[in-house]
């Protein structure tokens, strides 16, 4: 008979995102791993296996909450605009948040190992391309209610959408200065009046 988990597997995970996050995936010992979700060494390996492992289940937690989340919102605004702006104020809002923030960039981990993890690879690229489909079937619902010019290429403004949100991820990581990001959300959002 197995013996039951001492401690929260969801929890956990989201600790490893933080971890990552903070020193990135070359950069995450295991004594960070260690430290920074509070198990014992055997029960890392029991439970996540490798830190490779371990980094693959935390990225595709983070990444499928967060895409299924945008998702939701999207197609359950009233309003496409709204709908859109509301992402993108969220997004700020969480990187605007000290401790929020350092679950989101495991995404900027996950993007340096795109060109050396193939399984990596094949998920963040499924995951932008669901993504972006999403944006575009939205922005197409926007054209037919009126809220959106159509003068506008939607397909490359979906693309556009959807890796400027991304973009955000990276643009935290390198400032924390909030004006900056209300700025670059701000900029975005104009795109949609063109």
């Amino acid at each position: 008979m197995g013996r039951n988990k001492e401690f929260d597997t969801t929890l956990v995970l989201h600790k490893a995102m933080e971890v990552f996050g903070y020193y990135g995936y070359e950069g995450t010992s295991l004594q960070h791993l260690l430290d920074g979700l509070g198990i014992a060494r055997q029960s890392l390996y029991d439970t996540y296996g490798t830190k490779r492992d371990l980094f693959i289940s935390a990225l595709k937690h983070y990444v499928t909450a967060k895409s299924d989340s945008v998702i939701s919102y999207l197609e359950n605004s009233d309003s496409v605009r709204q709908g859109i702006t509301g992402v993108f104020h969220e997004g700020a809002f969480i990187l605007k948040d000290e401790n929020r923030r350092k679950e989101c960039f495991i995404i900027y981990s996950a993007f340096d190992r795109i060109p050396h993890d193939t399984e990596v690879a094949e998920f963040i690229t499924k995951d932008l391309k669901r993504l972006e489909e999403v944006f575009y079937e939205t922005l197409v619902r926007g054209q037919s209610q009126g809220e959106i010019s159509h003068r506008q290429e939607l397909r490359a403004l979906a693309c556009y959408l959807n890796y400027a949100r991304h973009s955000m991820t990276q643009l935290a990581k390198i400032t924390s200065d909030p004006k900056v990001l209300d700025d670059y959300v701000k900029i975005t959002l104009s795109s949609l009046d063109k």
